[in-house]
């Protein structure tokens, strides 16, 4: 049922998480002193370029799109839609855990690069807002069902 606006923003987070597994999350930099260039090792959710792989990453937003999705299709049980939606808001909230524990091992291993971040890396957080107006706006449709039970 996409006309009811909690659809809308599901459709939007699971846009956007599925953005994210094609684009850099950010790139470290490190320069070289006796060749005068600049090295770049792109960071994106299936690996770093030419040093290690990050496939938990793409795992796990692999997995925030397809529960946000399902969650579109939830709509007769509203409660188990909300459950649904809290959960692939944990999973993009442990995308970050996951990376910040990449980043600090890669760091360590590239002691002299520095880290630019992508704008790819902030789309997951669009999605938790979107994730939580998607909860808000179930929990008002459970609210004005229960009302109108009363009612009868």
């Amino acid at each position: 049922m996409i006309q009811r606006i909690q659809s809308l923003y599901m459709l939007g987070s699971t846009i956007l998480l599925s953005i994210v597994l094609f684009f850099n999350l950010g790139q470290f930099m490190l320069s070289q002193p006796d060749a005068n260039q600049l090295l770049a090792y792109d960071f994106t959710p299936w690996g770093v370029t030419g040093t290690a792989s990050t496939w938990a990453l793409a795992c796990i937003l692999i997995l925030a799109s397809i529960v946000e999705l399902a969650a579109i299709f939830l709509f007769r049980n509203r409660m188990l839609q909300l459950r649904t939606v809290i959960f692939a808001s944990l999973l993009a909230i442990g995308f970050y855990v996951v990376f910040g524990v990449y980043y600090f091992v890669l760091a360590a291993q590239l002691p002299q690069a520095t880290f630019r971040i992508g704008l790819a890396l902030g789309l997951p957080a669009v999605a938790l807002i979107l994730n939580y107006l998607a909860s808000r706006a179930i929990l008002k449709d459970e609210f004005m069902v229960r009302a109108a039970d009363r009612l009868r």
